[in-house]
């Protein structure tokens, strides 16, 4: 596991105070709904509840590299429209099996379109953009290309001038005793 740098951990940070922000958010729309008539609370625990799977999307799909954009059939076929069929089930009365999604209590919603309503809001997103793609190596080999590039001047360049210089140096020194030994050959 890879070790987080200093933006990760600002940005785990704000998830963790978003999710505990929007519990206390939903702690207030569930009691201002508990005040109003029956329709309008189960609307707003409905749409409550489809934002929390949002932001469990959200959360649980971020990564490293780029968004894939795909449309899952799979995805919408046994997630999104089983969700959305209990949802829209919950609020008509004519439909089959409405006793099972609306509380007995009368006030509140029933635990399965709670549920319903989570897997509605993270299902919607999940259907179009199904996770995220690592780097290619060949733009990660780009990247390291570009970092040498900006590592080069200052202090290594002239380590590696001074090296290359002194390799220069040393040649031509060997070259002129070979002259000066074929010169000494040669008077001889």
């Amino acid at each position: 596991m890879k070790k987080l740098d200093k933006k990760e951990h600002i940005n785990l940070f704000f998830s963790a105070f978003l999710v505990v922000a929007f519990i206390v958010c939903a702690k207030f729309f569930s009691d201002f709904a508990a005040n109003n008539d029956v329709m309008i609370a189960h609307l707003i625990g409905v749409s409550v509840y489809a934002v929390f799977g949002l932001l469990l999307f959200y959360a649980t799909r971020v990564g490293e590299g780029k968004a894939i954009f795909r449309f899952s059939p799979m995805t919408l076929i046994f997630m999104v429209l089983p969700a959305l069929y209990i949802v829209i089930s919950s609020f008509s009365g004519f439909m089959p099996l409405h006793d099972y999604f609306v509380s007995d209590a009368g006030k509140g919603m029933a635990m399965i379109t709670v549920l319903a309503s989570m897997t509605l809001g993270y299902g919607i997103p999940y259907t179009f953009v199904s996770g995220f793609e690592l780097a290619v190596e060949d733009e990660a080999s780009e990247d390291s290309e570009e970092k040498e590039e900006v590592l080069e001047g200052g202090v290594e360049a002239d380590l590696l001038d001074s090296e290359e210089t002194e390799e220069a140096e040393e040649a031509e020194e060997a070259e002129e005793e070979k002259e000066e030994a074929d010169e000494s050959a040669q008077a001889e």
